[in-house]
Parts: C-alpha cells; sequence; structure tokens
C-alpha cells in the first residue's frame, strides 16, 4: 500500500503545472519510486524504467522515442511521460528538450539517485525548463503517518505547543525509534528492531556501497570507507579536510573528492558557516550530517537507546537538520555561525524575508536562562527569533523560544 507524501506530491504538481520537466534527486531507497507511482495514478502517461536495456534502446534517437510516444501516449504528444532511474539513459537531456521544445503539451517527471549523474546532464540541456525536488526518507510526522494511522490523526489534533509525550507515552517511544533507527520507508513499518538493523545494513551494502564503488577507484577502497565511518562519529561537527585525509590514509585532493562525490549522491550534506559582517566567523570550514540517520548509524555501528548513548546530541542535532531540510523550501538557505572564540548558534535560516537561529539542547531543560550572550547576538545580527529546541521546556519570549522537537516542523511549515 502506497502511503501519500502529501508535501512532496504538492511540490511535484506545482512543479508540473509550471514548467516541463520535473526531477526528483535523493538517496537510494527514500521513496522516489513511490512518489512516481502516486503522482501517475492522476495523469494521462506512459511510465518507463531507465534501467531497462530495450527503454534505453528507444532513447538512441528523437525519432525512435517520438514513434513510441506517438503509438503508447497519443498522436498529439499530449501528456507525462514518466521515468524512474532516468540518469541510466544516454543522452537523456537531450532528447527531453527536443521533444518538449517541438511538443508543448509534452512534459516529463523522472527520478534518479545520483545528483551527480544527473545534474552534469541537466545543467546546461534543461537550464530553464527544470525543477529539481530534492527527496528525503520519512519525515518525523510522516514516520509516525506510515507507523500507526491513528497515532497520526492525533498529532494532527494537536496545537504546536502541546506535549504530544504527554496525550501518548507511544508517541516518545516512536520518537526515539526514528532517531535510532531512521526514516527510511522500508524499516517505518518494521517492529522488530533486529530486522530494521538487518534492513539498513542492506540498504547500505546492496545499494549505497554499490552506487559510490563506480566512483571510487580500488587502491582508494580501504581509506574511502575509514573516511565514511569518520564522518559518522563526525555529525554536527566541523569537517577538517587536513586531519580527516590524514586519518584515512587517502590523499587530500582525494578526500576532498570524495567528499563532494558523497554530497552529490545524498548521503551526506556540508553546510556552509553563516557570513556576519559583525563578527570574525570561521568562514571556510563546514558542518557535516547525514541525510539518514539509520544509515548514520549502520555506518558508525551504533544501535544503543538514546539514553544511553554519548552521541545523543549529536544525533539530536542531526535530526533537527533533517527535519528543517524537509520543511522549509528549496529557497531557504540553512547555514550555521561559529566566531573564532568558540560561541556558536547550531542554524542560521535566511527564507529571504527574515533571518531566524535554531539551537539543539538534547536536555530536560526546566527553567530560561538568562542568554544574554544570545541576545546579544540576535540584536547586533538582526534575529528574529531563535528557538531553543529541547526535551522539557515550552516557554516563548520576544526573541527567545524555546520548543519541543517533536512538533518542531509546525513553527517552520510555511503558512
Amino acid at each position: 500500500m502506497l502511503i501519500e507524501r502529501e508535501s512532496y506530491i504538492n511540490q511535484i504538481k506545482n512543479a508540473y503545472h509550471i514548467l516541463p520537466v520535473t526531477i526528483l534527486i535523493g538517496c537510494r531507497q527514500v521513496g522516489k519510486t513511490s512518489l512516481l507511482y502516486m503522482i501517475k495514478k492522476e495523469l494521462k502517461h506512459i511510465f518507463l524504467n531507465g534501467q531497462d536495456p530495450e527503454i534505453s534502446i528507444l532513447f538512441e534517437s528523437v525519432s525512435s522515442i517520438e514513434t513510441y510516444l506517438r503509438v503508447n501516449l497519443n498522436e498529439h504528444y499530449k501528456g507525462f511521460v514518466i521515468i524512474d532511474e532516468f540518469q541510466y539513459l544516454n543522452n537523456i537531456s537531450t532528447i527531453i528538450k527536443v521533444l518538449t521544445d517541438k511538443h508543448s503539451e509534452l512534459k516529463f517527471i523522472c527520478s534518479g539517485s545520483s545528483s551527480l549523474d544527473i545534474m552534469q546532464k541537466v545543467k546546461e540541456s534543461l537550464a530553464g525548463r527544470v525543477r529539481v525536488i530534492e527527496i528525503y526518507s520519512l519525515s518525523w510526522p510522516e514516520y509516525i503517518m506510515f507507523n500507526n494511522q491513528d497515532l497520526y490523526q492525533k498529532y494532527l489534533k494537536l496545537k504546536k505547543d502541546e506535549d504530544l509525550f504527554l496525550i501518548n507515552n507511544r508517541f516518545r517511544s516512536l520518537f526515539y525509534e526514528y532517531l535510532v533507527y531512521g526514516g527510511f520507508p522500508r524499516l517505518a513499518t518494521v517492529q522488530n528492531y533486529t530486522e530494521k538493523i538487518n534492513l539498513l545494513n542492506d540498504i547500505y551494502k546492496t545499494y549505497l556501497l554499490r552506487d559510490v564503488r563506480n566512483y571510487i577507484k580500488n587502491e582508494d577502497s580501504i581509506g574511502f570507507n575509514k573516511m565514511l565511518r569518520l564522518l559518522a562519529l563526525q555529525i554536527g561537527q566541523l569537517v577538517n579536510i587536513n586531519e580527516l585525509s590524514k586519518t584515512s590514509g587517502l590523499p587530500y585532493k582525494k578526500t576532498e573528492e570524495y567528499l563532494w562525490l558523497l554530497e552529490q549522491m545524498y548521503i551526506i550534506k556540508l553546510v556552509e558557516p553563516f557570513i556576519s559582517n559583525k563578527r570574525k566567523s570561521l568562514v571556510k570550514m563546514r558542518k557535516i550530517f547525514f541525510t539518514e540517520l539509520g544509515l548514520r548509524n549502520i555506518i558508525a555501528q551504533s544501535f544503543n537507546e538514546m539514553d544511553l548513548r554519548n552521541d545523543a546530541g549529536s544525533v539530536f542535532e542531526n535530526y533537527i537538520f533533517l527535519q528543517l531540510k524537509s520543511t522549509l523550501s528549496g529557497t531557504t538557505v540553512v547555514n550555521y555561525f561559529r566566531t573564532i572564540d568558540g560561541f556558536e548558534i547550531d542554524f542560521i535560516i535566511n527564507d529571504m524575508k527574515k533571518i531566524y537561529a535554531v539551537e539543539a539542547k538534547f536536555k530536560d531543560i526546566q527553567n530560561p536562562s538568562n542568554n544574554a550572550h544570545l541576545r546579544r547576538f540576535i540584536a547586533e545580527e538582526k534575529i528574529q527569533i531563535l528557538y531553543i529546541v529541547n526535551k522539557a521546556l515550552e516557554y516563548h519570549e520576544k526573541s527567545i523560544h524555546y520548543i519541543l522537537p517533536a512538533q518542531l516542523e509546525k513553527y517552520f511549515t510555511p503558512s
């Protein structure tokens, strides 16, 4: 049974109403194919698999695919061509450009697992004709929806400042489960934790490592695996490429190249620093987060419960980053802020209209603190609101709001 992910469905619909080409990109196993199946139900379409050799032959020339569309879609070339794993098709972006230029009522919706392949093909040929939508694994609210529809309906009824953990204890256990095992759709309905780990290991070895190996030299494989595990142990921290190179044994340039590769394949995200005119900030190093918590934890080989983890704060910060990415619009910029003397704000968010900030605190905060240093920062950088996400306190002041983590997206969903 396909469960509709409304936010992504709406993004796709908005895109194809405006532009002839829509592309879904993201890590393996995050649900891109399922989204294509959901969207195609409402459209006059043909559905193609880019990994099918027969389909690949069709795309060897414009005339061959044009004939196929005339016979299998309609003679007016009116409707949608939906292609899963389209990056496997040679010259696909050029052919799509020719077809959409020639047939104004023909549109394409495509998906692929590696933006490395995709962006090389779309950057020039489809400029101005395409919208690229980044797909992530299930957000926390989606995880509730996939796991328990009754709980999800209760979740929807709650106001954003109400503590859902007090409403139902199942929310708390499910939330901590999500932080440890992540949001791959295949895992959401699996109740057995050992089986969840087995499935994560399957996804990691069968899909992700196989894709990565296409771009890694054999002599670099040991160093690359070391680098990947080091990165998994450094989530929420600044990435020092020189130290990473020395520890992994990879040359500096190779380390840079493989970091870029991991980001292009949507395994990691590197967050740039916020450039401040008020203070001298550290502007060169980036912070690292994984796009999937379960994937991170299988690489780090750590599935302890949240209350027993020595990296709970880092996992919590990674969770907040992913909720922000899945909730905010694609034009919103997420940075971090840090000065040379060590003052840091986890996330600075610029939605082109205002700037606000988010601090992750995996603590049971009972009372608001003085926060004089934070107030100075807010005033100097013209921050509208600083959200302190913590485990216990819901309290709103003029410019500092203490909020609970399990309803985070309700504060950032566009109204």
